[in-house]
């Protein structure tokens, strides 16, 4: 996210809309803005920005009965819920693809994720993959760029050095499933895909904000387990779900739980919230109105 790029999505929105601009101050500041446009009466809330942002604005716009509807255009380093939804990836393109879609007077219904108290937009993980999303926050902390080429390198370091591949800490509940024990990581998918690699979109699963939640777990961290199952996921025209011995896996869940031996590390929409013990989870349908 560049200042040109606000200031031309400013610009091109301000010419055929009604504007007004806010700038966030800090940690959750964007979704006290959201909760108050959307008591102020406004139709439409516009982020610029990332995963996070958009995060914030949906647990602020959740927070009140009456809310308008949402156009996230993508500012930060992944914008999956915005590249999900079809979103250009430039400012430009988005800008442009929005402003159409408001002439045409378009608008879609999507499904949340609720893990605990707080709405999720793709996807929430527990584990290694909270772990790469903690270790890459550190590294953005201290100057580094975050890139494809960065998390890869980051996953491979947890993955053999930093992980505990010995010891799983989860369980799983969820109705008409028996109780899981013994899994080192669980990912819950609200959409698909879960993240990206650069270009190349990541599916554990098919959920499409409407279908409930999907589920992917490991009971191992072998070497040729994970690999199998991403370059499973990698597979974008694969219908079903990874499975095999070591993996866990469901589609279209109205709620489920984990629970953990020890503190586990924890992701919302590719936010790192620290550590966890439990995490209980449901699906929200037409919780939201989008512009698309």
């Amino acid at each position: 996210m560049t200042a040109h790029d606000a200031g031309l999505a400013v610009r091109a929105f301000g010419s055929r809309l009604e504007l007004i601009t806010r700038q966030t101050q800090y940690r959750g500041h964007a979704g006290q803005l959201a909760a108050d446009s959307a008591a102020n009466g406004y139709d439409l809330v516009i982020t610029f920005g990332g995963d996070g942002t958009v995060n914030e604005v949906v647990n602020g716009l959740m927070s009140v009965p009456e809310r308008p509807a949402l156009a996230p255009v993508p500012g930060g380093s992944g914008n999956v819920f915005a590249r999900t939804l079809g979103l250009p990836a430039d400012t430009a393109g988005a800008v442009r693809h929005i402003l159409a879609a408001i002439e045409a007077g378009r608008q879609r219904r999507i499904g949340l994720g609720l893990a605990g108290d707080r709405y999720f937009t793709f996807s929430v993980g527990l584990g290694l993959d909270a772990e790469v999303i903690a270790d890459m926050d550190r590294q953005r902390a201290s100057g580094r760029r975050a890139s494809t080429a960065a998390y890869l390198r980051t996953t491979v370091r947890r993955y053999y050095t930093g992980t505990d591949r010995h010891s799983p800490a989860l369980s799983l509940r969820a109705p008409g499933l028996s109780p899981v024990t013994g899994l080192f990581m669980g990912v819950v998918t609200n959409s698909s895909p879960w993240t990206y690699l650069g270009s190349h979109p990541v599916r554990p699963a098919h959920a499409d904000f409407s279908s409930g939640l999907d589920l992917f777990a490991l009971r191992r961290l072998r070497t040729l387990t994970t690999l199998a199952a991403l370059g499973h996921m990698m597979q974008s025209r694969h219908e079903e779900l990874p499975a095999g011995r070591d993996i866990v896996s469901a589609s279209a869940l109205t709620e489920l739980s984990f629970a953990a031996a020890r503190p586990i590390a924890f992701h919302i929409d590719g936010e790192y919230l620290g550590e966890t013990e439990s995490v209980a989870f449901r699906f929200v349908p037409d919780a939201l109105s989008v512009v698309v």
